[in-house]
């Protein structure tokens, strides 16, 4: 199952594996002028981006590659903005039957409000970026949205790590003093935590609820400057079978095919039991897709 090529070979990957699809827990779709400011920031300084088509043209190009179920991540990163994408991201849900309704937060004195709201509304997964929003994790302000997620056992990916580049609040012990708070908090730390692996990977082992997901981790573009550890890789297949990691892929925010992260995972050589419960399982059961 290795030589996964291209993303027209990617229905005859999961088939192989038995599954009817894949599910992909960080993808993401803005609203337009959003979306324009993401992709000409990455153009500038990271990369470029390979899918760049309408949003019609990614669902289409998503449905095409089996992804069965994703969300539509945004990410809010000054005051008074999280509520606005989330009104987006749930009409882009209800027009888009196969994506997950998505939601954000901001440590900012109606955050409970709008939280509450979304997960009335349907939201089964939000996203909150500690670089880009420039927060403290920690922040009072955020502390009742943690508990009220953590209640609730609705997943909340966390990009928390250091990479590309370290902001204020990143890395492994701002996280972790929310966790120590919110034991239940179902966290999945996107990116498998890069550059911080082995720290994230010990809160995923510690903490019942914490996940990671995949995103661009093991790829040639990130093994490039962040290599994974490979003294920890037992533990990656040993979190993996327990339900721990979920395959996730920044679409369309890459510089590579799709297929490539996928062929990223399957030559890690971790099984095929592994690649089934990464690609498919574990996600279906955190998020209850049939």
């Amino acid at each position: 199952m290795a030589a996964v090529l291209g993303d027209g070979e990617l229905p005859d990957f999961w088939r192989g594996l038995g599954l009817p699809g894949l599910i992909d827990v960080h993808v993401h779709f803005y609203p337009e002028r959003m979306l324009r400011k993401v992709w000409s920031y990455f153009d500038s300084v990271f990369w470029t981006i390979t899918y760049r088509g309408s949003d019609a043209e990614r669902v289409a190009q998503l449905a095409d590659l089996g992804v069965r179920a994703y969300p539509a991540l945004s990410y809010a990163h000054r005051p008074g903005m999280a509520a606005e994408l989330n009104a987006w991201a749930l009409e882009f849900a209800r027009n888009n039957p196969a994506c997950i309704p998505s939601a954000t937060f901001y440590p900012e004195s109606d955050n409970l409000v709008y939280v509450e709201k979304a997960l009335s509304a349907g939201v089964r997964i939000f996203k909150v970026h500690v670089q880009v929003g420039a927060f403290d994790p920690r922040d009072e302000l955020l502390d009742p949205v943690w508990g009220m997620l953590a209640d609730s056992g609705t997943p909340v990916i966390t990009h928390a790590g250091s990479g590309p580049l370290p902001g204020r609040h990143t890395g492994p012990g701002p996280l972790e003093a929310v966790l120590q708070r919110h034991p239940r908090l179902t966290a999945v730390i996107a990116h498998m935590g890069t550059p911080e692996y082995a720290e994230f990977l010990e809160l995923a082992d510690r903490f019942e609820r914490v996940h990671l997901d995949t995103t661009m981790a093991f790829t040639d573009f990130v093994e490039g400057f962040a290599p994974y550890p490979q003294e920890k890789m037992a533990m990656v297949r040993e979190l993996g079978l327990a339900g721990k990691i979920l395959l996730g892929s920044d679409f369309p925010n890459i510089p590579y095919s799709y297929a490539h992260q996928i062929e990223a995972l399957a030559r890690l050589d971790l099984g095929d039991d592994w690649l089934r419960a990464v690609c498919w399982h574990n996600a279906a059961r955190l998020l209850g897709i049939p």
